[in-house]
C-alpha cells in the first residue's frame, strides 16, 4: 500500500510554532508529510502551483495554515481538488477571529473545512480521518487514539469520586 501523504502549508515563518503540534501528532501516527512556506500574497505562483501539483505528487490532504487576512487555503482550494483543511491563526488585532472568518466563510463552490483558531492537532487529526478512509492502518491509529481518551476520561472520573459526599 503506498504511504499517505499530506502537504502542510504555512503563510510565513513565525507561523511554524502554532504548527508544530500537528507536526508531532502526524510524525506520532506514522503518516509522512511535506511541509513548505507559500504565501498567497508574496507567492502566489509558488502556492498555485503546489494546489496544481498536489494529486499528481501523491498528496491525499492539504493543511493550509493563515493569519489574518487567511487568504491561503481559500486559495489552495480553489486550484485543487483535493480535500483542504484551513486553520486559523491568531495574532492581529481580531486575535485569530478575522482569519476564522475568512476561512469559514468561503464562497459557494471552494469549501474549505475550518477547525478552530491555533487548532493544529486536530487539524492533523482530521485529515487523519479522511486518509483513513482509504488507509485502513491510519483508521486503526485514530481508532486506538479515541479509545485511549475514552480510557483516560474513565480514569480521571475515577479519581474525582473521592471528593464526592453520600
Amino acid at each position: 500500500m503506498e504511504k499517505a501523504k499530506i502537504l502542510i502549508l504555512l503563510g510565513s515563518e513565525s507561523d511554524l510554532p502554532r504548527v508544530e503540534d500537528c507536526l508531532n501528532f502526524l510524525n506520532d501516527m506514522g503518516v509522512s508529510f511535506k511541509i513548505d512556506i507559500s504565501s498567497a500574497h508574496r507567492q502566489p505562483e509558488k502556492t498555485i502551483a503546489h494546489a496544481k501539483k498536489a494529486r499528481e505528487e501523491g498528496f491525499e490532504v492539504i493543511i493550509a495554515f493563515a493569519g489574518m487576512a487567511a487568504h491561503l487555503p481559500g486559495v489552495i482550494a480553489s486550484h485543487t481538488t483535493l480535500p483542504v483543511i484551513g486553520v486559523p491563526l491568531s495574532g492581529g488585532v481580531l486575535n485569530g477571529v478575522d482569519a476564522l472568518l475568512s476561512i469559514v466563510q468561503m464562497p459557494k463552490g471552494i469549501p474549505v473545512a475550518t477547525v478552530g483558531i491555533d487548532a493544529s492537532r486536530n487539524a492533523a487529526i482530521l485529515a487523519c480521518k479522511i486518509l483513513g478512509i482509504k488507509h485502513k492502518d491510519i483508521e486503526k491509529k485514530i481508532e486506538k487514539m479515541k479509545l485511549d481518551m475514552k480510557n483516560q476520561d474513565r480514569s480521571i472520573s475515577e479519581k474525582l469520586k473521592k471528593y464526592m459526599k453520600d
